[in-house]
């Protein structure tokens, strides 16, 4: 295909109804849904650049693919970079490519920001799908190129392609059955989850209040912690359940919520979001119970996939067997040797040397200092 034009510019929402119909033909990514690159705009929330890639040979023309990169820099000499994904709060940086011309798309969107005097040719991507044919065709694209380009990491999340990857034997299974029955002693225990938007906006103040009464609350990383971070949170989840895009599930027991989980929608693909639930029900497992359940809803009603958003080692792997590789990658599309990229290397391997450094001495078994006054005492 050689008529593809990629155009760069804000988000646009005038892109919607060929969002749909390009996610009816393409691996969809709802962190890339014109509601959810509005919400961004909207509130200032990040600068983002959507690169929207359109069949020029086709009549009308066609949108093959959709990216989406935020701008931006550490410190104010650090040099500028684009990142993905393009927000925070966003947990997939995957473009959105037609299949039937992948490759094509994906070398395009390179090209692009090369010749784009405004964007830093610098690109920084992390939660990356691995397994995505989009992810092998930039590898494809960037060796075509001849780039500078650097693996940070591989790791694995919970994914669900399809029912098959929910456990359903072992302890962990016996454990939530028995934390049910516990729990339905205590009262009626219920699962909703009303899709409509008014009931979604409702369930997420709900969501909020749990979540701020949480130990994120107490650590300050609760979404009622920050206000800019808040009012994203309500435009983001308010627009896309508007688009009948999100909902919120609810765990109740004698119609009291005790547990939340903020779930979006793209195509066949369900995404949990964020949980929180009642620390006074932490015994019951009440986050892991209402995950349960509502994975078994989401596969009842039609999603084929579901991507847990979830980082390696949560809680989430005790309940799906099923793993998707996300990968983190450092890119100059630049012409020439770049001594910014010599830079971010740097950057990232000196970031990495600490984060290991702070590991082995968590583990180190520290010899205890005596409480104060207690060697007076003992002399």
């Amino acid at each position: 295909m050689t008529g593809i034009c990629v155009e760069i510019g804000p988000p646009e929402a005038g892109h919607a109804a060929a969002w749909d119909d390009l996610c009816r033909r393409a691996a969809p990514n709802v962190f890339l849904s014109p509601s959810a690159l509005g919400a961004v705009a909207a509130c200032g929330f990040a600068k983002v650049h959507v690169l929207s890639a359109w069949d020029q040979d086709a009549a009308p023309r066609c949108l093959v693919g959709l990216w989406a990169l935020e701008r931006r820099k550490i410190m104010p000499l650090w040099p500028a970079f684009l990142a993905g994904p393009a927000y925070d709060y966003a947990f997939v940086s995957t473009p959105v490519v037609d299949p039937a011309c992948t490759d094509a798309v994906i070398a395009a969107f390179f090209e692009a920001i090369a010749r784009d005097p405004r964007l830093p040719k610098l690109i920084r991507l992390t939660h990356l799908d691995g397994h995505a044919e989009s992810y092998a065709a930039i590898e494809r694209a960037l060796r075509a190129r001849r780039n500078q380009t650097l693996t940070l990491a591989k790791r694995e999340r919970p994914f669900l392609d399809g029912e098959a990857g929910l456990k359903r034997s072992g302890s962990t299974r016996k454990k939530l059955r028995q934390d049910w029955n516990r729990l339905s002693a205590l009262g009626a225990a219920a699962i909703v989850n009303d899709r409509g938007a008014t009931a979604a906006r409702a369930a997420l103040e709900v969501f909020l209040t749990l979540e701020q009464k949480s130990w994120k609350g107490a650590h300050g990383t609760a979404l009622l912690s920050d206000a800019k971070d808040a009012a994203f949170a309500r435009r983001f989840i308010g627009d896309l359940a508007d688009a009948g895009q999100a909902s919120v599930a609810l765990l109740t027991v004698d119609e009291a919520p005790i547990a939340a989980q903020v779930l979006l929608y793209c195509g066949s693909m369900a995404y949990t979001w964020k949980t929180a639930f009642d620390a006074a029900y932490a015994k019951y497992s009440p986050g892991a119970l209402l995950l349960d359940k509502v994975t078994e809803d989401l596969f009842a009603h039609g999603a084929t996939a579901i991507e847990s958003c979830s980082p390696e080692g949560s809680f989430m792997e005790h309940l799906w067997s099923g793993r998707h590789a996300t990968v983190e990658m450092l890119i100059d599309v630049g012409s020439k040797t770049s001594l910014n990229f010599a830079l971010a290397v740097m950057a990232e391997r000196g970031y990495a040397q600490l984060k290991d450094l702070r590991a082995r001495l968590r583990a180190v078994n520290w010899p205890r200092l005596p409480k104060r006054g207690g060697l007076a005492a003992s002399g």
